[in-house]
Order: structure tokens, then sequence, then C-alpha cells
């Protein structure tokens, strides 16, 4: 029914519909917040890249230009004939060979036998799991300064066959330090995956075990394929971290021509003078596999890094 029209309304007037409530205006997040936190980014990001670009900037400089203007002048000849020389003088190539020997190996055994372990501790309810759990990251808190002298001693009587080390023991051979680097690694890969498996939805295993799915198939095609953004950050990290390593090739590894890439740079240190500039670039030329693995795995890295961050 339409309703009469008031004494105010005129007759055969439409009647006005009643004025909804204004929306309420959000206020406008002041800017000047925005450029602060911008600003202050800026300048972190400057100075963790401070080192790096001074180095860049000395490696394309001649000694000769730097020594009389100083590093932070500003360069008037410009080349690469520093990177050249640091790859040949220094046996970069051999080096890098080394490395991936003991890097890839280390990081692909690491990473298995943390799944597995994290597996157990935070999916199959095994006796004593939490003990466990705290025993492999209670193992990062040792500092390897510690173990130096009982591991060097140990490795020098673990035997090998001379198809696995030509010094015929432990020490001496990529053996050595691929066991070290597993060893010290395994425990916060081993916590990290633990907790990211806690967060996977119990449902989803419940559901494979009603199927007949087996413990091997519930980890292999369920468990490990969920891991993938958790595996990549640890990955990236962990190539890093062994490839960085300079204590454990430098104490069990005695042939010069096996020491990996970080012990090559001393190489390029003369007995009576060390030119900066040749340094720098060889160190440039050290830290170019981190920065590709980085890139090439930065979306897994950052989707790891962000798991959970939105739960709670």
């Amino acid at each position: 029914m339409t309703p009469e029209p008031g004494p105010s309304t005129p007759a055969g007037a439409p009647t006005p519909s009643p004025a909804r409530p204004a929306r309420p205006v959000r206020g406008r997040r002041p800017r000047r917040g925005r450029y602060g936190v911008h600003l202050f980014l800026t300048a972190v990001c400057l100075v963790f890249a401070a080192p790096l670009l001074l180095a860049v900037q000395a490696s394309l400089r001649p000694y000769e230009e730097t020594a009389r203007h100083g590093y932070l002048s500003w360069p008037k000849k410009l080349s690469f004939a520093y990177y050249h020389e640091a790859y040949t003088s220094s046996g970069m190539g051999r080096h890098f060979l080394n490395t991936l020997v003991i890097t890839l190996p280390a990081v692909v055994v690491t990473l298995f036998l943390a799944a597995f372990v994290a597996f157990a501790v935070s999916r199959l309810r095994v006796r004593g799991g939490l003990a466990l759990l705290m025993f492999f990251t209670a193992g990062n808190l040792l500092p390897p300064q510690v173990l130096v002298t009982p591991l060097y001693v140990l490795f020098l009587r673990v035997d090998l066959p001379w198809w696995m080390s030509d010094s015929m023991s432990l020490y001496d051979s990529y053996w050595a330090v691929v066991v070290v680097n597993i060893g010290f690694q395994l425990g916060f890969c081993v916590f990290v995956l633990a907790q990211f498996m806690r967060t996977l939805p119990q449902e989803v295993l419940e559901a494979a075990v009603v199927d007949g799915a087996g413990v091997w198939t519930r980890f292999w095609r369920i468990t490990l394929p969920l891991c993938r953004p958790a595996l990549a950050a640890l990955a990236t990290l962990e190539f890093t971290w062994i490839y960085n390593d300079f204590l454990w090739a430098l104490v069990f590894l005695s042939d010069p021509d096996k020491l990996p890439i970080t012990s090559a740079l001393n190489n390029l240190r003369g007995q009576f003078f060390t030119d900066h500039n040749l340094l720098a670039a060889g160190s440039i030329l050290v830290a170019l596999p981190t920065i590709l693995v980085f890139l090439l795995l930065q979306r897994h890295f950052i989707a790891g890094l962000t798991l959970g961050a939105g739960k709670g």
C-alpha cells in the first residue's frame, strides 16, 4: 500500500524515500609514516649493500688509481681485467668443482635425513619424539671449535678403501668435510621441518591411512610435496652456509688441490704484497653461485619464510 501523503507533501507528489545513513569515511593512513618506513628500509639496505658495492667498484679499477685517490674516489677507468686474472691465477675452476663435490651431496643428504626424522617426530608420534627433537636442536648449540680436535683424531683413525679416498683414511678426503657439514646442519633442518609438518592438516594423512597408504607412501607422496616451500628455503640456506664454510675444509683437508673455493682466495695473496682490488674481484666471483641459487629459488625461499604468517 502506498502511504498517504502527509500534510507537508502535496497531493500526487511521490513520497520521498527515507534517507540512508551515511557510510563512515575511513581515515586515510598518513603518508608521512610510509615515507619514514621507506626511508628507513632504504638506509638499512644501503648499509648492508655498501661493502658489496665497494668491492664491485674496487674490482673494476686499477690498483694504482685507488692507491693514489682512495677507494671512495670517483673511478676514471673501469675494466674486467682483474676478474680474468683472479680466475686464472688462483685455479678457481678446480676449486669450484671441489666445492660442488662437497656442497651438493651435503645439502641433499641433510635435507633427506632431516625430512625423515621430522616426519617421525611430528607425524608418527614415536616414543621420545620430543626428547629426540630437543637432542637435535641442542646439537646446534655446540661451538664447532670445541669439536675440531676430537674429530681430527677420529678421522685419522677411520680407514677407507682406496677407491673412496686416496689417503686411505677419512682424513684428507671429501667425505670428512661432507660428513661434518651434515652432522652440524642436521639439527637445524630437523627443527624447522618438524615445526612445519605440525602445521599440515591431519585429515590428509588420516584419509591416506583409510585408503591403505603405508608409512613410506604418506612420507614420499603426501608429506614431502606439501613441504616443498620449506625444503626450498632450507636448501637455499644450507647451500649458502656449506658453500661459504672455511673451517672444516681447512682442518680436514691437507691436499691444496682438494680445497674448496673459499680457500682459493688465499692464493691471490702475495708473500710481500697483496692487491686488494684483485682480491675483491676474486671475492665477487666466489659469491656469484650463492647469488644465482638465491635468484633461482627466490620465490620458494620467500614462500617458505612467510609460512604461517597469516595464521592465528
